[in-house]
């Protein structure tokens, strides 16, 4: 979330393969070997990024890891993958980071992109900002992997969000005009796991369809998903702010859809302040999992859960021209 600011080595490496290997052979039956619950993937996935590989930091060791771990996990799955490299400047600094895509045709050639980033601050694990977003996006992933969708699906991992967007906007500024009017919508999951309530937003108006579909389809599940009320006249009921992944996708004009835990009735009333207990996770010593489930039992295990079969329905049954055909 880039809001308002917004031996070890080797040891670390043995477990990226250990898990690696572990997560592999969990999943390599699919559901013969298993039939998991809504969320149960994408937390074994969070704990990865999180526990294991942990801060994600633009130029680390922690960044590279985890962007080998999600083209592991997207390989496993059975999808072709590209990393996309990039370098910029900020604060007269040169960095080099990367984003991974992964692509599923559909039964249009037209284009849904899903993305989120994998990178962090330099305070906690990430977790909910963002270890959650990517792991929700590979439980998907890997759940749509031989289920005809209507729309090609782009699964994008953003580098460097939390130095300004920079993935999110490299993408968009490597995409022709054509691929960008073959854009059906773009999709972003950040910061999925801490927050008191769950939200999707989208454009206003007309371009506002890809938050509404999400909407109705959480109604006909009875999962408590939500929209921004519109308390804060800078902010209409049902959008948000320019901080995160979808804004350079926004600002070429393709429709989004925004997935994020927060509380938009609390502090400024602009979605930035997440918990009544503790305001701010994001960005915080506190963005880790064991402080999320002993302060907030149950909360990240609901929230991938609702999000995960959100989005997988979503993109099952979205219908640009209406309502989802679910």
């Amino acid at each position: 979330m880039f809001r308002k600011t917004k031996l070890l080595s080797l040891i670390l490496i043995l477990m990226l393969v250990i898990t690696s290997a572990f997560t592999s052979a969990v999943f390599a039956k699919g559901t013969e070997a298993k039939i998991h619950k809504p969320g149960e993937v994408a937390f074994q996935h969070l704990q990865v990024l999180s526990d294991e590989i942990g801060q994600r930091v633009v130029g680390t060791k922690g960044e590279s890891d985890a962007r080998e771990y999600i083209c592991s996990q997207f390989q496993r799955i059975g999808y072709d993958t590209v990393i996309q490299d990039f370098t910029f400047t900020r604060k007269g600094k040169e960095y080099s980071s990367s984003n991974v895509i992964a692509v599923k045709p559909g039964k249009s050639s037209e284009v849904v992109i899903v993305g989120g980033h994998y990178d962090s601050v330099a305070v906690g694990r990430g977790a909910d900002d963002n270890a959650s977003g990517i792991a929700v996006i590979l439980e998907v992933a890997e759940a749509l992997k031989k289920i005809k969708t209507p729309y090609t699906i782009k699964f994008v991992a953003f580098g460097a969000e939390e130095m300004g967007l920079q993935g999110s906007n490299y993408y968009v500024y490597e995409m022709s005009e054509e691929e960008i009017k073959n854009t059906v919508a773009m999709i972003n999951l950040d910061s999925l796991a801490a927050g008191d309530k769950m939200y999707v937003y989208g454009d206003e108006g007309e371009d506002g369809w890809v938050r509404d579909q999400a909407l109705n389809i959480a109604k006909k599940s009875k999962l408590n998903l939500e929209t921004n009320p519109g308390l804060n006249p800078d902010y209409p009921e049902g959008t948000t702010g320019l901080w995160s992944d979808h804004a350079p996708f926004a600002g070429k004009g393709i429709p989004y859809g925004y997935f994020e835990a927060t509380n938009w009735e609390l502090g400024d009333l602009d979605g930035y302040t997440q918990t009544v207990l503790d305001g701010e996770i994001w960005h915080t010593e506190k963005d880790m999992i064991s402080y999320i489930e002993k302060n907030y039992p149950g909360r990240i295990e609901e929230r991938l859960s609702t999000f995960s079969q959100v989005l997988s329905d979503l993109l099952k049954f979205m219908n640009k021209s209406g309502i989802a055909k679910n």
